[in-house]
């Protein structure tokens, strides 16, 4: 019977609240068995602390991941509006987003602009980086208590808008974010998921979609700044690709940018304090290799950092979320 060692439990009383537990595996031949044996604890610590990382399961493979998802009793999510193209290794597992090293991720909730958000995820370091790349965690509803009260009152009045355009160029492709690349289908997708969309002289498409900023967590009513508005915006950017994108496409023409839910543009200084929020919450966690770090996308935002090395973390996701949570058509 596999065990977990309690030295490292999160139940043992050095493990804080809203900190991630960390859970030490026994030498094990087999993960999903694993898995299976080892749900239960998994899932009360993951309610508790809302990310579990545990070591000792040598994970070294993109199938050990997926087997390991079998049996945590979850859906996995088929992703949909990607924003940087993935590798699928199997149903819910992929590949981390095609994201330059030197470029850090800021913290963001997978897919919160989507309908049928993942609210479990996955990551597995498969091989660590030589330096860098640590993962960064912080606690949603601690987030959403640090911002400025005038700020979050007027992102939940008029929530937030996501503008893409896909070029082919820059981001995912219209097939790589949809799935398809038959306009029909694609047009399909955006009416049943509250997306408007016109595509370009080019036969490139531009779409905006309104979402709240905060989502209450279903297991307890607790109230989560849930979004991308900073990660997903213009001046979160390093300034020299901003220059070169504005550049080359216009400001109406980027990749991605976010906006307030009636229209009107995020200054560069907001979209500080909302990452200033996040700092003061972060914790850091270094990978090593065979590392697999659970999280609840609700209650825990994530990052990385910038590394050099070869780096391989494999992402899955799973138990989706529908357009309730999302409040799709708040009125402006």
């Amino acid at each position: 019977m596999t065990h977990i060692d309690r030295t490292t439990s999160p139940l043992a009383p050095e493990q804080r609240l809203g900190m991630p537990a960390t859970l030490q595996a026994p030498e094990v031949d087999d993960p999903a068995r694993w898995a299976a044996e080892a749900r239960g604890e998994l899932h009360t610590a993951l309610m508790t602390h809302g990310a579990v990382l545990v070591r000792g399961l040598d994970l070294r493979t993109p199938g050990d991941v997926a087997a390991v998802l079998g049996q945590l009793g979850v859906e996995p999510v088929v992703e949909r509006e990607a924003f940087a193209p993935r590798q699928r290794h199997s149903p819910g597992v992929h590949s981390s987003s095609a994201w330059p090293p030197n470029q850090p991720m800021c913290m963001h909730h997978e897919l919160s602009y989507a309908l049928g958000f993942p609210q479990v995820l996955l990551f597995a370091c498969l091989s660590e980086p030589t330096t860098g790349g640590t993962i960064g965690l912080a606690d949603s509803a601690d987030v959403l208590r640090t911002l400025p009260h005038a700020l979050t009152d007027r992102f939940e009045r008029t929530g937030w808008l996501l503008t893409r355009s896909y070029n082919g160029e820059i981001g995912a492709t219209v097939a790589e974010a949809f799935g398809t690349d038959d306009r029909d289908e694609v047009e399909s997708y955006c009416d049943a998921h509250a997306i408007a969309y016109a595509w370009q002289p080019d036969g490139g498409l531009r779409t905006e979609q309104r979402r709240s900023v905060v989502v209450r967590h279903p297991a307890d009513g607790q109230r989560c700044w849930f979004n991308q508005i900073a990660f997903l915006n213009e001046w979160t950017l390093a300034p020299e690709v901003r220059e070169y994108l504005v550049d080359e496409y216009g400001s109406g023409g980027l990749p991605f940018n976010t906006r307030y839910g009636d229209g009107e543009a995020i200054g560069e200084d907001v979209v500080r304090t909302i990452n200033s929020a996040y700092a003061q919450r972060t914790v850091s966690l270094p990978w090593r290799a065979g590392d697999l770090l659970v999280i609840d996308n609700i209650r825990t935002a994530h990052s990385r950092e910038a590394y050099e090395g070869p780096r391989d973390v494999v992402v899955a996701m799973a138990a989706p979320n529908g357009p309730d949570t999302c409040s799709p058509t708040i009125e402006v």
